[in-house]
């Protein structure tokens, strides 16, 4: 049986924020939390049951991870070790290996994991560490090895002795345990470290006295230990994850034009031959095709895009486009919309809740609020489908084959048939049927030497 146990119940004190409720592992890059990261670390190791322990802000990380782990509480903060402890009515007994890592590491690998769950089986270690060597241990607890090189204690950066603070090896605070002898050894460990906490640490000590058989395994890029305590971390974490994404889809077929000025989550995929140009974000879990040029300073997220679209400096939300469209600059699609194929959205166009049919075109200043659009209809400058009347959305409907002028507003619930033209400056409160001709403007009067008179009406 295989069992983890993420611990995620760490204040967080160096993140410095206001915010009392959040936890420091809630803290997100790339649109994810960091503790999800390390799930997702551990999905593919075929785990028989999952443990989160949280604490400080812990409805925070609650929210994120019950739906994939168990979740025990660690109400009062006395150490890593006690924070183990609080799995005993769940694990405690139980026959098997149990995985434990920390919620802040989001740079962890699967492989990584993976590979360190099969040493400890194929060598049938009783504990199993993974270590690292890295060029500045500050911080971390030291690796202390017996003349023969075999682990048999690790020492924290506030307990060690000059000497062992020379140390480069480093407790990468990754283990997979005997799970049935963690849980014995928890209950041996006292809190005579200079901070009065149950150190976990402490109990390789216990094994080491009882000569249980401990393994390490040393990872080979030290940089996926690297924990976040403050956002400087945070940052550097984002740099690496960041980098790390961008040259996998490079080498997928993506063309990146400039590395570290594309931002892309790890949820995102893309089709080969897609141009991802400076300045672009693309979040959530975005499904982009073959052939699309993105950017420059351009947002997706939670976007499902065809083929050989082209967007400019614009924003698109939980939405959908197919193959072939124009979008931008400068444009804003909104949530719940579905743009077709050979579309248009051009200058300052915002589309909220709207489906465009194929050959739309939309160019500039208009806003498309909870409104269908069928074929090759053509939109003015400064349309507006007015959708709220104050207490609630109202849908518009417009034909196929239609041309509305510069500056209509058409005030929903409205229908417009197919090969219906709207006069530029009309104000649509009205059906208008197919193939009509729709005016809804006043007659102009021009008031002759009106000038003379305003300016004196204001004393000019």
């Amino acid at each position: 049986m295989r069992y983890s146990i993420v611990m995620a119940a760490g204040k967080g004190t160096r993140m410095k924020s206001l915010d009392v409720n959040k936890s420091k592992v809630a803290y997100s890059i790339l649109g994810v939390p960091l503790v999800q990261y390390v799930l997702d670390a551990l999905k593919p190791l075929t785990l028989d049951q999952s443990i989160t322990i949280v604490g400080f802000g812990g409805e925070t990380t609650k929210a994120i991870v019950e739906q994939q782990t168990e979740v025990v509480w660690q109400r009062e903060q006395k150490g890593t070790g006690h924070a183990i402890m609080q799995c005993a009515p769940i694990l405690e007994g139980k026959q098997g290996l149990t995985l434990i890592v920390s919620g802040d590491t989001p740079l962890l690998t699967a492989e990584t994991l993976q590979k360190l769950v099969k040493k400890h089986e194929n060598e049938q270690s009783d504990l199993t560490i993974l270590t690292s060597i890295v060029p500045n241990p500050k911080g971390y607890g030291r690796i202390l090895r017996n003349s023969e090189q075999r682990v048999e204690a690790i020492v924290e950066q506030a307990d060690a002795s000059q000497v062992q603070l020379a140390i480069q090896e480093v407790n990468t605070g990754v283990y997979v345990f005997d799970n049935v002898k963690l849980f014995e050894e928890l209950k041996n460990i006292t809190p005579s470290n200079k901070q009065g906490e149950y150190y976990l640490t402490d109990v390789i000590k216990l094994f080491s006295n009882k000569k249980y058989k401990i393994s390490a395994e040393i990872l080979s890029n030290y940089e996926e230990m690297l924990g976040i305590n403050d956002r400087v971390q945070l940052a550097e974490a984002a740099k690496i994850l960041q980098k790390r994404i961008n040259e996998n889809h490079m080498r997928s077929g993506v063309t990146i034009e400039v590395l570290d000025q594309a931002f892309i989550g790890p949820y995102v995929t893309i089709g080969p031959d897609t141009c991802i140009k400076p300045g672009t974000t693309i979040l959530g879990k975005s499904t982009i095709g073959e052939a699309n040029t993105i950017g420059p300073q351009s947002t997706l997220e939670d976007v499902s895009l065809g083929k050989r679209n082209t967007i400019t400096q614009s924003k698109i939300l939980r939405s959908s486009l197919l193959d072939d469209n124009q979008v931008g600059p400068f444009a804003h699609i909104r949530e719940h919309s579905v743009i077709h194929n050979h579309i248009r959205i051009g200058n300052y166009v915002e589309v909220k809740k709207s489906v465009l049919h194929d050959g739309v075109k939309a160019s500039h200043l208009t806003y498309l609020g909870d409104t269908e659009i069928f074929e090759n209809t053509n939109l003015g400058a400064g349309v507006i489908t007015a959708n709220y009347d104050g207490h609630q959305k109202h849908k518009t409907i417009i034909g196929k084959d239609v041309f509305v002028g510069s500056g209509v507003t058409i005030i929903a619930p409205v229908t417009i048939g197919d090969r219906v033209i709207i006069a530029a400056g009309s104000t649509i409160t009205e059906d208008i049927l197919t193939g009509e001709l729709g005016i809804a403007r006043s007659k102009q009067t021009n008031k002759p030497n009106y000038y003379d008179e305003w300016l004196k009406k204001i004393g000019k």
